[in-house]
């Protein structure tokens, strides 16, 4: 069997998404995720331009070597281009090897650990009712974990919070990205943050009990002291996680936030390599990493990482948001259903209009997501349906503080 295509196709149903799709010349086609929030464009040509042609003749089965081939040669490695790109070939040759084998992915990853993966839901508010109305909704639509964001006073919009005027009005495909020439501009205040927030997570546990499961993202914004703050001041509440409490480029300042809080802390949405997670999973300063498999180099390297993590007690969270496409969380859902070492799935169903152009065989029943029995990833792509779709220039918002100081979104 050999590659005789590989194209892109951009579409915009709801929000963009890049999805690379390889035939070979025995009929077989298989599609990859390579959407990068705000720069999809990048990703798209750097496949068009630089990687479909290497991809021509070569056997669709050798899916290590090619990515080791697509990341060793280009001699420039790593980052959320490059990775993104080895993503969607990395996914593509799974999903036609499972085509080819008659069996889904997570078959061939060594078969099923769980009869499906526990996921977490999204609620927000711009108050407390609001937010506990959230938290009811999510509920009844079957998620027994449960993601709080809340507005903060002081705070004009923030991140995560649904209701706010830069949501999309779709109740899970939250789009902070904006059909703007420019981006954003958004506020930020650390100190307000952290004194209303363990005021929330108060109000929800009188309200809710103790065995709701519950997480939170800070999203990068705290210096390791204060994250280190949040975390105690949270203690108290119980949390599954708490997500990105600091930018985790310094990855020594978690051994400062460690050293002053046992709540559990998830990050990595940002990463693109194991490298990026090596020490932290190494001297144990996470708990869950949050990999997303279209930006880490696709299903490959976020088993391995895995792997390696699973002998540290260190388990997943894969990064689950709607700006990942179907096909990108198909296939980390493959690789939760494989692993032994599954924490939680982030999960946000996404639109009406982007369903109608991925054909997926995933099902969430009694709290628990299923990839689906079909060969390969589940997912396919309907490009009539894409072509009605074309591409929108959009960015994401950035955060000033209040001398006008840019500071992290």
């Amino acid at each position: 069997m050999k590659i005789t295509a590989a194209e892109v196709i951009v579409t915009s149903p709801t929000r963009n998404f890049v999805t690379l799709k390889i035939t070979t010349d025995e009929g077989l086609t298989g599609i990859g995720d390579a959407t990068l929030n705000g720069r999809e464009l990048a990703v798209a040509h750097y496949l068009k331009d630089h990687v479909a042609q290497l991809l021509i003749g070569k056997d669709p089965h050798a899916i290590e070597d090619m990515w080791q081939f697509l990341y060793r040669s280009s001699y420039w490695r790593r980052g959320p281009v490059t990775m993104a790109a080895i993503a969607a070939v990395d996914m593509a040759l799974w999903d036609i090897k499972g085509k080819a084998a008659g069996m889904p992915v997570y078959q061939l990853l060594g078969g099923a650990c769980r009869r499906g993966l526990s996921t977490y839901g999204h609620a927000s508010g711009r108050d407390v009712e609001e937010l506990f109305d959230s938290i009811r909704a999510e509920q009844e639509h079957g998620y027994t974990a449960i993601r709080v964001q809340t507005s903060v006073p002081g705070i004009k919009a923030l991140y995560g919070v649904a209701a706010q005027k830069q949501a999309s009005g779709e109740r899970y495909d939250y789009e902070p990205a904006q059909r703007t020439a420019q981006p954003a501009e958004e506020d930020w205040d650390t100190r307000a943050y952290l004194r209303h927030v363990p005021t929330v997570f108060e109000a929800v546990r009188h309200e809710f009990g103790p065995e709701m499961i519950l997480l939170h993202d800070g999203h990068h914004r705290m210096t390791p002291l204060q994250a280190a703050q949040l975390g105690k001041s949270l203690e108290p509440y119980d949390l599954f996680w708490l997500e990105d409490c600091t930018p985790a480029e310094n990855q020594e300042a978690l051994r400062l936030v460690r050293q002053h809080t046992t709540t559990p802390l998830a990050i990595g949405e940002v990463f693109n390599t194991i490298w990026d997670f090596k020490d932290l999973i190494r001297e144990q300063l996470i708990d869950y990493v949050r990999a997303a498999s279209t930006h880490f180099g696709g299903i490959s390297p976020l088993k391995k990482v895995m792997d390696y993590a699973a002998m540290y007690q260190v388990k997943s969270g894969f990064h689950g948001p709607t700006d990942v496409s179907p096909v990108g969380f198909a296939a980390q859902v493959h690789v939760g259903m494989a692993i032994h070492n599954f924490g939680l799935q982030e999960f946000m169903p996404h639109s009406e209009k982007t369903n109608s152009v991925f054909r997926q065989q995933l099902t969430f029943e009694g709290g628990l997501l299923h990839p689906g029995d079909a060969p390969g990833l589940g997912v396919e792509l309907d490009e009539k349906e894409a072509a009605k779709y074309p591409y929108q220039q959009a960015y994401l918002p950035y955060n000033r503080l209040n001398d006008g100081t840019v500071h992290d979104w």
